[in-house]
């Protein structure tokens, strides 16, 4: 058993919260910028001043309407800037802001507004609305649509400002400002009760840590994903902390604009996007020359991370990287809109490949280790302390241990205080000694720096006993550009298989440099020789990572891609493998016949 602990460098008060951050900031510096933000003409700049007094008249409403301190309220909406608002001003009121994923089905939206008993709901379209009243039924509680100006109708004149801040003023930091319904890869979403102290708890001491990212000059970020993800909230609450100019982007596919108008310092995402990015800029270099000229610009720029482990990389290396700054990386930097140094990945492992690969680029990702049950940040690589491979060493004020099979355990004020109406799930999910059980794998080094393997649930065990994580097989073939997913399976079964789905953005580029027909589909060319060989190819590279008996030894190549849509991954595009196992029962079978 090893265990790691990092002192804190900042402790909560009793009497702080979420909110204190917009109080201070519109005191000590008014008219800094605090977001950027759309309108109907464009795009303004909010100040520090005037973002509180947006969440005073908000809070005021929100009162007036019937919000009480203590009372949970849901909220639905995209990533944008009054989703921010509408969070702040709940938190205001003394109430508890229940979010959920603008995706989630009537089923999950009825589970989460009756199991929290929430009081209203915030809606951000049309849709939403009819969508949490077909969910809610009878119990015909109020929802507000943000796109309907419902917010704006609401009547502020029976609560003064003075009673929001009498509020504000009477929530601890240990009253819950919170409830999290985790997205869950099987069965129903658990809430994760957060309070004040807990999430201020991790932005206080994980701002001081990243201070280069949020500390800089003109300091900015665009947030895309989600605000219903743990992940991407805590970096609203961190960037309002910091007085770092944030800009929400509700559409993922304006990214690309936004990233050139706003041009960020740092920017945060699943390791996905940074597939994304890196698979986009070899698409555009196309093949011949130019392909043979970022392959080479690639093998330089992991060559050139992987020195600055080893002592520094040399003279011959060093001219090579100039070189292809010139030609290839400084325009994948431009992607970024040109300013970008760092980025944050979270939610899934980054492959170790693609993170030398940005370094040796220019853009330093920071891959960091949390759960919606520890607010949710727990690890961290930072600026002058990474060790690529890893999530990092624990953030100050956390304890990460072993246990003796494996087990990630976390202690510290990040911890949550247990699952809404849910004391038998909650107890289970606690050792005898207050150590928080993660469910996921992983070993700590001598530095400190913890490594997830894998999670505990989705250990498969052959038929011949053999026990296989398949986190690492599924992190390497995600990396390969043409694959989307993969699911490895065996459970009970003779030897390892994989499922595997094409990346459908890549396909037609795939299909033309192989000179097929530009129309062919990904389940009429399953059975191609060149596809085939291609993905083997990828399974036997991967393969070389993992011992004989873990090792893929058949794949089927699914016909379509995965989506959450069919309820096959979750909103943060983790894959649900009993759904998939189920709805593709016939490839794995196909797998182990004959």
């Amino acid at each position: 058993m090893r265990e790691f602990t990092v002192p804190p460098v900042a402790t909560i008060d009793e009497a702080a919260t979420l909110t204190d951050a917009v109080w201070d900031n519109a005191e000590r510096t008014p008219e800094a910028v605090q977001f950027v933000r759309d309108t109907a003409s464009g795009t303004e700049r909010v100040t520090c001043a005037r973002f509180r007094d947006e969440v005073i008249s908000l809070a005021r409403a929100l009162a007036a309407a019937g919000v009480e301190p203590g009372a949970r309220v849901g909220l639905m909406s995209r990533t944008r800037y009054e989703w921010t608002l509408v969070d702040y001003a709940i938190l205001a009121c003394g109430a508890v802001t229940v979010p959920m994923y603008d995706t989630a089905s009537e089923e999950q939206v009825a589970w989460t507004l009756s199991d929290s008993g929430a009081v209203a709901c915030v809606v951000e379209t049309a849709e939403h609305a009819e969508l949490v009243r077909s969910a809610t039924g009878e119990r015909d509680i109020p929802v507000w649509t943000i796109d309907a100006g419902d917010l704006d109708r609401l009547d502020r004149a029976p609560v003064p400002a003075t009673e929001i801040d009498n509020r504000r003023r009477s929530v601890s930091a240990d009253h819950i400002a919170t409830i999290v319904y985790t997205s869950g890869t099987t069965g129903r979403p658990k809430g994760c009760v957060l309070t004040h102290r807990n999430v201020l708890t991790d932005v206080y001491n994980a701002v001081p840590t990243l201070h280069q990212l949020f500390e800089a000059e003109d300091a900015g970020t665009l947030l895309f994903l989600p605000l219903a993800h743990s992940f991407a909230r805590l970096v609203q609450f961190g960037c309002v902390a910091a007085e770092t100019t944030l800009r929400h982007v509700p559409d993922p596919r304006d990214l690309a604009s936004e990233l050139g108008a706003f041009r960020p310092t740092f920017v945060l995402a699943i390791p996905r996007v940074f597939e994304k990015v890196h698979d986009g800029a070899r698409q555009q270099a196309g093949g011949g020359l130019k392909g043979a000229l970022f392959g080479r610009a690639e093998q330089v720029a992991m060559a050139y991370s992987r020195a600055q482990d080893t002592g520094g990389p040399g003279p011959a290396l060093r001219l090579q990287h100039q070189l292809f700054d010139q030609l290839v990386y400084r325009k994948i930097r431009q992607r970024l809109g040109g300013r970008c140094s760092y980025a944050i990945s979270g939610g899934a492992p980054l492959n170790a490949d693609l993170a030398h690969f940005f370094r040796g680029v220019g853009l330093l990702v920071l891959e960091g280790y949390g759960l919606t049950e520890t607010s949710p940040a727990v690890s961290a690589n930072v600026v002058g302390g990474t060790k690529i491979g890893t999530v990092g060493r624990p953030l100050p004020g956390v304890s990460v241990r072993i246990a003796d099979d494996g087990e990630i355990l976390v202690r510290g004020d990040i911890v949550f205080q247990g699952y809404w109406n849910n004391p038998d799930r909650t107890a289970e999910t606690f050792d005898g000694e207050g150590w928080l059980r993660t469910g996921d794998l992983g070993h700590l080094d001598d530095d400190g720096f913890l490594t997830i393997t894998g999670r505990k649930k989705d250990i498969i065990v052959t038929a011949a006993g053999k026990n296989v994580s398949p986190a690492t097989l599924e992190d390497r073939l995600g990396s390969h550009p043409l694959i989307s997913r993969t699911m490895v399976v065996g459970d009970q079964r003779p030897y390892i298989g994989a499922l595997i789905a094409i990346d459908e953005q890549a396909w037609p580029g795939w299909l033309e440099s192989h000179r097929k027909p530009a129309d062919a589909t990904i389940e009429g060319m399953r059975d191609d020789s060149d596809l085939v060989a291609e993905l083997q190819a990828a399974v036997d590279s991967a393969n070389r990572a993992v011992s004989r008996a873990e090792q893929i030894k058949r794949f089927r190549i699914l016909p379509r891609d995965l989506s959450e849509e069919r309820g096959e991954l979750t909103p943060t595009m983790k894959v649900k493998r009993g759904v998939v196992q189920k709805e593709y029962a016939d490839e794995v079978d196909a797998i182990y016949r004959g």
